[in-house]
């Protein structure tokens, strides 16, 4: 097992982690798919809490006594909030409002409201309201009483749609142009606190409507000071590996070795769909001496809810090898809600631990769990509440070698995507004849011989990457790796076809979009191209069905995780086409089999002959890169169309089909001259024919070389590369000249059209942005290349791009 970038010294002597001593912008610690998904933001695993890819807590704690002193060396203190003065979302309340401006003083306390009408919050005019508002302008007034004036730290609770202005007895506590998608909570200052009252207080807001829709709710909460007495483990060394994070710490005379495996090995479907990642926890002595040690692990209720609020309910269980503790929402609402920054509140969240073990388990409210284990207190269950722990605590002992404790963290989601009305539950459990217990029973029957696979494909996979491109790429392709996957869930259709469903995490939200499936394609074309005709599939139906009727693919299938149809607000018509029939050839070459292109012929007829008619002069269109705007007569967008052309005649090819082959490639060789004297702006190729002060990466021409198509010229690489070296900055080469920022995916494809010196010339930065940039949050693939810093976008499943390079290499 390699051990790189340990730190300890540096841990010692500085106390912090430099940005070279750095792994990644944040650590996978449980990765399955978009709702199952827990990172780190952090370099230390105990400076920080654990959180769902989307930025909110789900918190995973351990703790260690170690000869009767309490260290915590995995997460920190989750906040718990304690209401105060409920939000609807809680309780329901009545408030003061008015939709015509008050006039001076309005927030004040003293101020006469009695003419205001008395309405139930919440207000809005989509979606979850009690009460209408479809004017500008909105002003709340909520008089309230206090039992206590004393709090550890007060926070506001604001869900506001848009730009808001809120007052706690007449001074300005918060204010923000915009709105927020869900509650957002906002540490209120102690001088402000001190002033409150047990009688007549008042917190008053103006929301005001700019665009779009309209929302308001409000609350108070409480965060309680935790009175546990717990020391912090020193962290020596992390080690990021493909399918697995592992920490080094140091609790007193005691080292502890934590370890998270998500095993998500693509020869395996039936392992890597399998919800369930183990949490290993090795102690050995550090001293020479023996010591008394005892080990705790809990995981939020958190992880089961989309927000804090949402009660949950729980209960043990037991299986022939493991004791296991479960929860999930009271309300099960199953496949009702969908959108971007959304975590699951369906379906049930599975602790599990082996019985051998002789650990005890509870559930008890987050605030009081540490405290319990530090102090020795026998911990209650609770049945049902928000905010809970599900605690594993292992029996004292004294150990004087290595002692492994080891827990599995499962989800059972019940029903995993609503797909053209179909319900369909996950791979696993497609046929709804299984149980997620007996999958925790194989996960724990087969743990050994699991991490002997996993430990066997991450020194695979590293090598891999080295000789592909050094070790900064070997790096940045294991930072890919689960992400990528992570962003998928793998089911199948109703007619028993595989389907992997990306979700275009903190993009927009969308299900099985198909540029995002384009440059995702790399990875798993390499470990098993199955899975990207997982990723077709879905579109390929939604034609042939009928349900879509125009002559090029649609851009998604709907909003995650909602297949029902496109829900994207426009098309892209050369974009599209262009990725579906290049994929489709991309598969052929990986399996050297066009069967998978004969069943779609038809599709891939159509899509290429649109191709053939619209794509060398592309009209005012959207592209992959929408962020960036419409272009019309886009350069690389026709290199696309003139790719996928000549992938169709490779594909009619391998079909037998000669004739046609022949038309195809000729016609793509042709298009290809057209394009070089179109896009001609001397010392490189123009972003739009039409202004030749303008350049872009060209990056679709990757295939060319991938597939070896011998469509362009070598002449049009050799010119492309040498101009891009004017323009590379400290993070990497913009996308083109409209912006300081790239796209990392693009930027390895581009790297990869020339040779090994090319490539870690273009390629190298995307390390450097990895380790450096200030921005804590799961790989994005859209950055500043001046700064570093991070322009939008994490946790995509586009960075499975990244693993270009290692493609070419292989298919050569």
């Amino acid at each position: 097992m390699k051990q790189r970038f340990l730190f300890a010294l540096s841990l010692l002597v500085s106390g912090f982690i430099t940005a070279q001593q750095r792994q990644a912008p944040a650590y996978p610690l449980i990765a399955h798919d978009p709702n199952f998904s827990i990172w780190s933001f952090g370099d230390k695993i105990n400076e920080s809490t654990t959180v769902h890819w989307t930025g909110n807590d789900q918190s995973l704690v351990g703790l260690i006594k170690v000869d009767g002193k309490t260290y915590r060396f995995l997460g920190n203190e989750a906040r718990n909030y304690e209401e105060v003065i409920p939000a609807a979302n809680n309780k329901s309340y009545t408030v003061k409002i008015s939709e015509s401006n008050p006039g001076s003083g309005w927030e004040k306390p003293d101020f006469n409201d009695k003419s205001w009408k008395s309405k139930k919050a919440p207000f809005g005019d989509n979606g979850k309201y009690k009460t209408k508002w479809s004017s500008d302008d909105l002003w709340y007034r909520r008089a309230f009483d206090l039992k206590s004036t004393k709090f550890d730290e007060l926070y506001l609770k604001l869900h506001h749609d848009d730009n808001v202005v809120v007052y706690l007895n007449g001074e300005q506590i918060f204010k923000k142009e915009g709105w927020n998608h869900e509650f957002d909570y906002i540490k209120i200052d102690k001088a402000v606190q001190q002033k409150l009252k047990k009688k007549g207080n008042v917190l008053a807001i103006h929301v005001k409507n700019t665009a779009g829709g309209r929302f308001l709710d409000a609350g108070l909460v409480e965060v309680k000071e935790t009175k546990a007495k717990v020391l912090v483990a020193e962290q020596t060394g992390v080690d990021l590996r493909a399918t697995q994070t592992e920490y080094m710490l140091k609790a007193g005379g005691v080292d502890v070795d934590l370890t998270f495996t998500s095993p998500l090995l693509m020869d395996n479907l039936d392992l890597m769909a399998r919800p369930v990642s183990y949490i290993s926890v090795k102690t050995k002595p550090n001293d020479g001496k023996s010591h008394k040690v005892q080990v705790y692990l809990g995981a939020a209720s958190a992880i089961a809810v989309n927000e804090s609020s949402q009660e949950v309910t729980s209960e043990k269980g037991s299986t022939k090898d493991l004791d296991f503790l479960k929860a999930g929402t009271v309300e099960q609402p199953i496949l009702e809600k969908k959108g971007d920054n959304l975590r699951i509140d369906w379906g049930y969240m599975y602790f599990a631990v082996p019985k051998s073990a002789n650990a005890s388990q509870s559930v008890t409210a987050a605030s009081e769990a540490t405290a319990n284990f530090a102090s020795g207190k026998v911990m209650k269950t609770k049945a049902k509440g928000t905010n809970l722990m599900l605690n594993t605590v292992f029996a004292e002992e004294t150990i004087s070698g290595e002692k492994e404790y080891m827990v599995m963290l499962g989800y059972d989601d019940i029903y995993s995507i609503n797909y053209f009305g179909n319900k369909l539950r996950p791979w696993w459990n497609i046929d709804g004849k299984n149980m997620i217990e007996a999958e925790l029973e194989k996960a724990y029957t087969e743990y050994d011989d699991v991490l002997d696979e996993c430990e066997d494909f991450n020194e695979k996979l590293y090598e891999d990457g080295v000789k592909a491109g050094g070790e900064k790429y070997a790096e940045v392709l294991e930072i890919a790796y689960r992400q990528a996957i992570a962003a998928h869930k793998l089911t199948k259709s109703p007619d028993g076809e595989i389907l992997f469903l990306s979700k275009e995490n903190f993009s927009n939200g969308s299900i099985n979009t198909v540029d995002v499936t384009y440059p995702s394609a790399p990875l798993f074309l390499i470990y098993n191209p199955d899975l990207l005709k997982g990723m077709l599939n879905g579109i390929f139906y939604y034609s042939e069905s009928g349900k879509w009727k125009k002559p090029f693919p649609a851009h998604d299938l709907g909003t995650y995780p909602i297949a029902t149809g496109q829900t994207y607000g426009e098309d892209m018509p050369v974009e599209e086409s262009g990725n579906m029939v290049v994929l489709t050839a991309a598969i052929v070459m990986a399996e050297d089999d066009a069967s998978y292109a004969k069943k779609h012929w038809e599709s891939l007829t159509e899509w290429t002959k649109y191709l053939t008619e619209a794509g060398l002069d592309p009209a005012n269109q959207l592209s992959t890169d929408d962020f960036s705007g419409h272009l019309a007569r886009n350069a690389n967008l026709a290199v696309k169309a003139i790719m996928g052309v000549g992938s169709y005649g490779y594909m009619a090819d391998k079909l037998g089909e000669k004739a046609v082959a022949q038309e195809y490639t000729t016609k793509a060789r042709n298009m290809a001259k057209e394009w070089m004297e179109l896009a001609d702006a001397g010392d490189h190729y123009a972003l739009t024919y039409d202004d030749k002060s303008t350049w872009s990466q060209k990056y679709n021409l990757v295939w060319d070389k991938v597939m070896d198509l011998g469509i362009f010229p070598q002449e049009v690489f050799d010119t492309e590369l040498a101009y891009y070296k004017k323009k590379q900055n400290e993070y990497g080469l913009p996308l083109d000249n409209r912006a300081d920022y790239t796209k990392s995916d693009w930027v390895y494809w581009t790297a990869s059209l020339g040779d090994d010196t090319s490539f870690r010339y273009f390629g190298d930065p995307m390390y450097k942005f990895a380790v450096e940039t200030k921005n804590r949050v799961p790989m994005s693939d859209w950055h500043y290349t001046s700064s570093g810093d991070q322009r939008g976008f994490q946790a995509r499943s586009v960075v499975g791009g990244y693993y270009i390079k290692l493609l070419k290499d292989k298919w050569e």
